[in-house]
Order: structure tokens, then sequence, then C-alpha cells
């Protein structure tokens, strides 16, 4: 049941994400072109959720911000999933110091304040980097990411080699790569998959965190996060401008958490 409902919240927003060029058309408005004419208006026909302070239509926004916030919660989690599970993979298998070494560079990680290294990294211009603002955060909340996928990768890598069936396939001859492959790998999809889905939650309300203080996604490109940092000086005169993306984040972020625990039932 929680599975089916995280499901069905993250597709509906999925869904609002990918309508956003049919709602440009259908409304006629640019999300990102200022209007100084049409600042703070109330919701109506025109614009179903209002402006804000620049005239621009607050739907409209509010589905491009979707692209975006969604773009990097489930990209950011599915290069923390791939980095976290290649390294704990490879810990397990090679052992020895080999594993040592990996395990104290997670374990230093983790130990390491994320959140002001994130505010440092994230005030870093990468103009190398393919995707804008978009593959920075990307980057920069993978690199803190991986550390507990490649803890749980590692544990139950060790586990399923430990296995006599897995002993037994290796006795009768079969290759590294074919035990890891065929039987280890497997082994490693539930735990995994359950990492990346609150990985995604993680991812959103981090690049939320960081658009709000003016080091993610920057205008005019629209996100949850810098819709809500724009609205923080009008929430009196224009509430609607904070509750919509604010909804949206908690509801994505419950949408991830429930699919992580109905998948680890």
């Amino acid at each position: 049941m929680r599975l089916r409902l995280g499901l069905a919240i993250l597709g509906m927003l999925a869904l609002a994400a990918l309508a956003a060029p049919l709602a440009q058309g259908w409304l006629g408005h640019d999300p990102n072109l200022p209007d100084l004419f049409a600042r703070f208006e109330a919701p109506s026909w025109t614009h179903p959720l209002g402006t804000d302070a620049l005239g621009r239509d607050a739907l409209l926004r509010l589905l491009a911000g979707a692209r975006v916030s969604l773009a990097v919660g489930l990209v950011t989690a599915l290069v923390a999933a791939a980095i976290g599970t290649t390294i704990g993979l490879l810990a397990a298998w090679a052992g020895g110091l080999a594993d040592a070494a990996l395990m104290r560079l997670a374990e230093t990680m983790l130990a390491l304040p994320a959140l002001p290294l994130l505010l440092v990294l994230a005030a870093a211009d990468l103009p190398w980097l393919p995707g804008g603002d978009i593959g920075r955060i990307v980057l920069v909340l993978a690199i803190f990411g991986w550390m507990g996928v490649a803890r749980l990768a590692r544990a139950a890598a060790l586990s399923t080699l430990a296995l006599p069936y897995v002993r037994a396939a290796r006795a009768l001859g079969a290759g590294e790569a074919r035990v890891l492959w065929r039987h280890v790998l497997p082994a490693l999809v539930p735990p995994v998959a359950v990492a990346t889905a609150l990985a995604v939650a993680g991812a959103i309300l981090a690049e939320s965190t960081l658009s709000f203080l003016g080091l993610g996604i920057r205008p005019p490109l629209a996100s949850w996060g810098n819709m809500l940092a724009n609205a923080q000086e009008m929430v009196l005169e224009a509430p609607w401008q904070a509750v919509w993306p604010g909804l949206c984040i908690m509801a994505a972020v419950a949408g991830a958490g429930l699919v992580a625990d109905g998948a680890r039932r």
C-alpha cells in the first residue's frame, strides 16, 4: 500500500513536470519572462496560481521547477547509487587492504560536516561541467551521497559471497566476473533500491536548501527551492507563492519515503 501510494505521488509529480510545455502553450506565458505590469496578481483564470514579484506565472514556474527538482533528485540518487555500489562491491570482492582503505574513505566522508562543505562546493563555478547549474548540483550532492550505499552494498556482497552455492560455483571453476554478475549483483538490488529511493528524497531536500540559500539552481531557471526564496519576502502579501512550492517539496519527499518504506517491507 505504501509503495503504491508513494509511486502514485511521484508519478503525478512527474506527469505534472512533463506537462509543463503543454501548460505553457495553453496559458500563453513564458515562465522565465518578467511582466512588471502583472506583479503579485492573485490566482485567476489567466494566472491560476497568481504571479510572483516579477510578474511571472507561478503555475508555469512550479511545473518548470518540478522538472528541475525531480531531475536533480533522481539523477543524483542514481549517480550516488552507481558510485556506492561499485565501491562497496569492489571492497567486498578485493578484501584486505583495499577493503579497509575504501571503508575508511567512506567513514571519513561520513564524518565530515556535510552542510558547510556543500555550501562551499555549491558556490564554486564549474564551467567545464555539462548541464550548467543542474550538473553542478548533481556532482556536489553525489560526492556526499555514495557512502551509505557503499556500506550497504559491501555488507550484502560479503554475505552473498559467503553463501554455500556461491562458494560451490567458485569451486566448480566459475570466474570471478561470472560470480559477481550472476550471484552477487542481484543480491545487492533490494538494499540498494531502498537506499536510492531515500537518496531521491534527500537530494530534493538538499537541492531545495541550496537553491533557497542562493547557491543551487539560479534564476531565471526555476526550482522549488529558489521559488521559496523569492517568496519569503512576500509571504503576507502573496502567501500562495510560498505554499505551492513548499507543498510540492513535501509531496516529493513523502512520496520517495513511502516508496523506500514500501520496498523495504
